[in-house]
């Protein structure tokens, strides 16, 4: 049976509110120490679409800015955001990406946090796409990769194969080394988030789940 998206809009952030209370968090990596002590300095989130649910809960009411799809699959996450005391950057790479480009750089300039899902809004899954280097280079922001991973969760069938954790998971937070873009999407930083990325998800999985989460 399928759901009709306004019963999901209505329903579905209550009801994630009330699972996400459940979660148990274990944060590690090299770039914690920033993460948690960021204020009025630019700092830009570099996230999986997969992982942004538990992310989104872990940071919620911080003051940070996250990057979503103005399509409409994309506003049920900026439902949860704004309930979670997000401010919103619409666009994304496929609609409003110069806009949104625009408005990240002035959010990091100003000394905001902004969040953002370079495989997103549609894929493909852990691809990097080269927005996230731009806004840094202009901005002069300094890059966290970040992910997580549950122990027991569902997954959509969707592209991303989007994350729930089920109620009561351990979610394990991995914060990579924070590190600078001086020349713009160049090759070597493309690398650089690709690389590190991949490094922050191997971390992040829990024992048997490293070789089923890859690909």
């Amino acid at each position: 049976m399928k759901v009709p998206p306004g019963l999901v809009r209505v329903a579905g952030v209550p009801l994630a509110r009330l699972l996400a209370r459940s979660w148990r968090y274990q944060l590690e990596g090299e770039g914690l120490e920033l993460a948690r002590s960021r204020a009025r300095r630019k700092v830009a989130f570099v996230v999986w679409h997969e992982a942004l649910l538990p992310l989104m809960w872990l940071h919620r009411n911080e003051q940070v800015a996250i990057v979503v799809s103005e399509a409409r699959d994309g506003q049920y996450l900026a439902d949860f955001a704004e309930a979670a005391g997000y401010g919103l950057i619409r666009g994304s790479s496929t609609r409003g990406g110069a806009r949104a480009l625009l408005a990240a750089v002035r959010a990091l300039e100003s000394g905001s946090t902004i969040a953002m899902t370079p495989d997103g809004p549609r894929g493909p899954r852990r691809e990097m796409k080269p927005g996230i280097l731009a806004a840094a280079a202009r901005s002069g922001a300094q890059l966290i990769p970040v992910h997580a991973e549950a122990d027991r969760a569902w997954r959509l069938n969707s592209w991303d194969r989007f994350m729930i954790p089920r109620p009561f998971a351990r979610v394990r937070v991995v914060y990579g080394a924070p590190f600078t873009v001086a020349d713009g999407a160049d090759a070597a930083a493309m690398d650089r988030i690709q690389s590190d990325m991949a490094l922050v998800a191997r971390k992040a999985a829990w024992p048997g789940q490293a070789e089923t989460l890859t690909g």
